[in-house]
C-alpha cells in the first residue's frame, strides 16, 4: 500500500491578502483579468501573499506502451528512446522552451523498453518495467507496478524539491501514450471512447477508427473500475502517467504548484485527483490541446487552461510556455504600486 502524504488546504488568508492588494494596485479592479486570479491562486497554494515562481523545473517522464503494437501511433516505438536522447542533448522543443522560461528539465526513464548507456549523463534511471503490456489483451500493468511507478514519481519530486523549486511543470514521452490517456479519460469522465480519442501523432481517419476500437476492446477486456483510480491506472494506464500522478501528489503535499501540460499530463492529473481529490487545488492547466478529450478532462477536474495554441506535442511544452504567465502574475502582485504608494487618485478621487 502506498502511504500518501497529507495535502494541506489552500491558505485562505494568503489568498485574501493577495486579492486585497490586487484591488489596491494602480488599475481598475479586475482589469488584468485571469492574471489577477492566477496570482491569488498561487498565493493560496504557497501560503504566501507575495508568491515567487522564479525557480522552475519540468519533469519529463518517459515510458513505452505495449498497445503501440496495435498500430495506434504514426511513429514506431523506438522513437521513445530516441527522443529521450534528444532531450538529454538539449535539442527537443521542451529544451528550447524551458531555456526561454529559465526552467530546468529533469528527464526520467520510468519505463522505456530499451537500455541506455550507463555513462549517459543527465538521465534519472528509475525504470519500473520495460514498458507496459498490451492493454488490448489484458491489464497494462499489475497494481504493484502501478504503485511502484506512483512512488517513483513522488521520489523524483522530492529530489527536485530538495534542490529548491517554486513551481513544477509536467511532461511526457511515450509512443502510443494518447491511447491509454484516452482510455483513462473515457473511464473517469464516463464519456464514450470516440468522444475523448483524437489523432495523437497525426493518424488518418482509418487509423483513428482503429484506435477507438482498440481502446473499446481494452475497456471490455479489463473492465476498469471508475471508482478506483488505481485500478484504472493499472489496467489501461501507463508508467509515465503513473509517475506524473506521483509527482503531482508529492508537489501538492509541499505546496508546490503544478503546471499541467497536455493530454497525457492531464490523464495523470485525473489519476492523481482520483487518488487524492485535494490535489486538484494545486493544479494549473497550462493549455488546451487539440486532442478532443482534453476539454472533457479539464471540465472533470474543474480547471480552465491558460492558453489555447492548438498544440499537441506534449513533453511539457505547454507548461513551459505557461511559466511566463505565472511569473507575470506574481511580479504584478509584488512590484506594481498601489494607489497610495504612487500618489494616484482612486476611482472615488481620494
Amino acid at each position: 500500500m502506498i502511504e500518501f502524504p497529507a495535502i494541506p488546504p489552500i491558505d485562505a488568508a494568503a489568498r485574501r491578502a493577495a486579492e486585497a492588494r490586487q484591488n489596491a494596485l494602480t488599475k481598475p479592479a479586475q482589469s488584468l483579468g485571469r492574471l489577477e486570479e492566477l496570482a491569488a491562486a498561487l498565493a493560496g497554494m504557497k501560503a504566501d501573499p507575495f508568491p515567487h515562481v522564479s525557480r522552475k523545473a519540468v519533469i519529463v517522464m518517459a515510458a513505452d506502451h505495449g498497445v503501440a503494437l496495435e498500430g495506434v501511433s504514426a511513429y514506431p516505438a523506438e522513437v521513445t528512446r530516441q527522443m529521450v536522447l534528444n532531450f538529454l542533448s538539449g535539442g527537443a522543443a521542451i529544451n528550447v522552451l524551458a531555456r526561454q522560461a529559465g526552467a530546468d528539465v529533469c528527464v526520467v526513464d520510468i519505463g522505456v523498453a530499451a537500455d541506455f548507456d550507463a555513462t549517459l549523463p543527465g538521465l534519472l534511471r528509475r525504470k519500473v518495467a520495460r514498458g507496459t503490456r498490451n492493454m488490448a489483451a489484458g491489464p497494462a500493468m499489475t497494481r504493484s507496478q502501478a504503485k511502484a511507478a506512483i512512488a517513483c514519481g513522488m521520489e523524483v519530486l522530492a529530489d527536485v524539491a530538495a534542490q529548491g523549486v517554486d513551481v513544477i511543470g509536467t511532461g511526457d514521452m511515450g509512443i502510443g501514450n494518447t491511447t491509454p490517456s484516452s482510455a483513462i479519460a473515457a473511464v473517469l469522465t464516463g464519456l464514450p471512447v470516440a468522444a475523448v480519442t483524437g489523432r495523437g501523432t497525426g493518424i488518418d481517419d482509418e487509423a483513428l477508427a482503429h484506435k477507438v476500437r482498440i481502446i473499446e476492446q481494452a475497456l471490455a477486456v479489463n473492465r476498469p473500475d471508475p471508482a478506483d483510480a488505481l485500478d484504472v491506472l493499472a489496467k489501461v494506464g501507463g508508467l509515465e502517467i503513473a509517475g506524473l500522478a506521483g509527482v503531482m501528489i508529492a508537489a501538492a503535499s509541499r505546496r508546490i504548484p503544478v503546471v499541467v501540460d497536455g493530454f497525457i499530463s492531464t490523464a495523470a492529473a485525473l489519476i492523481a485527483a482520483g487518488l487524492l481529490p485535494d490535489v486538484r487545488s494545486y493544479l494549473i492547466a497550462s493549455h488546451q490541446s487539440v486532442e478532443i478529450g482534453h476539454r472533457a478532462m479539464h471540465k472533470h477536474l474543474g480547471l480552465t487552461p491558460l492558453l489555447d495554441l492548438e498544440m499537441r506535442l506534449g513533453e511539457g511544452t505547454g507548461a513551459a510556455l505557461a511559466f511566463s504567465l505565472l511569473e507575470a502574475a506574481c511580479r504584478i502582485l509584488r512590484e506594481m504600486a498601489t494607489f497610495d504608494e504612487a500618489g494616484v487618485s482612486g476611482r472615488d478621487g481620494t
